[in-house]
């Protein structure tokens, strides 16, 4: 006896989708969809500035490193970490409520206060432990923008339906 190899019928298609480990359900002969990508990190946030040359000088004397722009342009991007911060120039008239926060995390969160202060910039309030598990203090910027510099509490645990109270 020999075996036919039914005939093609357009109409007709199979689709099979490998998942992400490669196999199919051998009990059904489906495949399982592919995982969703997954976020790895953040590489940037932009901020808005009515005044790029004050912005600059504030973000500079927090300690951040100029990679493109500066006090004349458009447009600045300052290194944080392995991301980006970055400052766009906006009208005078373009005006904005608070947003919430960016939070950096520092090697030394009472060190970074004390370089913002030696500097004669403001913090909001010295550094403290929160209950989500961060050591942090809070600062604004010239625009109104809320910066937070933290680290993790050692042996804390963070509950993230807490954080950035």
């Amino acid at each position: 006896m020999r075996s036919r190899t039914p005939p093609r019928n357009p109409q007709h298609l199979t689709l099979m989708i490998k998942p992400s480990n490669g196999s199919p359900n051998m009990s059904t002969g489906e495949t399982r969809a592919p995982a969703a990508p997954r976020i790895e990190s953040i590489s940037a946030v932009t901020l808005a500035t009515h005044d790029m040359a004050r912005a600059v000088r504030f973000y500079s004397a927090l300690g951040f490193s100029i990679r493109y722009g500066g006090a004349s342009a458009a447009f600045t991007s300052f290194h944080a970490g392995r991301g980006y911060l970055n400052l766009i120039a906006a009208p005078k008239d373009q005006r904005w409520s608070w947003w919430g926060r960016v939070i950096f995390y520092a090697s030394d969160v009472d060190g970074m206060y004390r370089h913002a202060v030696a500097q004669g910039l403001q913090p909001q309030f010295a550094p403290r432990d929160a209950e989500w598990g961060e050591h942090y203090f809070h600062i604004t910027d010239p625009d109104g923008h809320e910066l937070s510099f933290a680290i993790p509490v050692p042996g804390e645990s963070l509950s993230h339906a807490a954080i950035g109270v």
